[in-house]
């Protein structure tokens, strides 16, 4: 499900209250997003229409932006996100603590996990990718650093949305349907609820082939020391080879939610701790 045309608008936290923004440069970032949503290639009308400007405005952005790297140009006009917007992505994750110490858990244990392990940070309503270990059994779905998906589908977005205020939840998705992917997961902001509440009082959240067909994955918060989830863990199977309920992959995706919150020191609450170490 893609968005209707709309005119640019940057992200709530930066108009309310913020200082003035720079009409063009909230236009490129804007065109920007707009790419990245899609996912695919867009025409130069099918920009100008998708963000309510004329085609002479994004015509300059377009060559200014592939001028930077910033987008590339198909052999038959489009635009595509460009190979630089990496540079930024690189720099954020190497920022990120989290992320740093994910790698590092890894790293001490000196040896990959059987099954893929994923960590994201929440943006919106949405989850970004910041590091992925690959298991040693084959997934058939890549977790590349920078990715994005619906916080609400995906199992790490939904075990960091279940310790936000149900409140803060309305806000984030003010009306219904919720979209989907592969035509499963919660379709209405009150069965979102329901399953946030049951994520935090068994520690751990699933996507059972909500973003992928054959793809289940269970998630976990990872807490810092001031309390809040500021990540999730994820661990993702084929679901032909779940086996007794996944017992093994809760117990897993527990265990490297309790080691990273640790490590940045914090902790998981006592149910989730427990079940970690059941």
């Amino acid at each position: 499900m893609h968005p209707s045309p709309r005119p640019p608008t940057p992200p709530a936290r930066a108009r309310a209250g913020g200082p003035a923004l720079v009409p063009a440069v909230t236009r490129a970032l804007t065109l920007l997003d707009r790419l990245a949503e899609q996912r695919q290639p867009m025409s130069l009308g099918k920009l100008a229409t998708d963000l309510a400007l004329p085609k002479s405005s994004v015509h300059g952005l377009c060559n200014t932006l592939v001028a930077f790297g910033y987008l590339r140009r198909q052999d038959d006009g489009a635009f595509a996100i460009g190979p630089r917007v990496m540079n930024l992505a690189e720099a954020f994750v190497a920022g990120t603590n989290v992320a740093q110490e994910f790698n590092a858990l890894w790293k001490d244990a000196g040896m990959a996990p059987d099954e893929t392990i994923i960590l994201s940070v929440l943006n919106g309503t949405e989850v970004v990718y910041v590091a992925a270990r690959n298991g040693a059994r084959p997934l058939g779905l890549a977790f590349n650093v920078g990715m994005r998906l619906p916080a609400h589908l995906a199992a790490t977005g939904k075990a960091m949305l279940a310790f936000h205020d149900a409140s803060e939840v309305r806000r984030l998705y003010p009306r219904d349907p919720l979209p989907t992917m592969a035509g499963k997961g919660p379709k209405t902001v009150a069965t979102l609820l329901k399953e946030l509440a049951l994520t935090r009082r068994r520690g751990y959240s699933v996507d059972d082939e909500s973003v992928r067909a054959g793809v289940y994955c269970m998630g976990a918060p990872v807490f810092d020391a001031t309390g809040h989830a500021v990540a999730g863990v994820g661990v993702c199977i084929n679901k032909a080879t779940l086996g007794a309920k996944g017992e093994r992959h809760h117990e897993a995706v527990l265990n490297a939610a309790r080691l990273l919150s640790q490590r940045l020191g914090g902790e998981l609450p006592p149910r989730a701790s427990r079940a970690g170490r059941a």
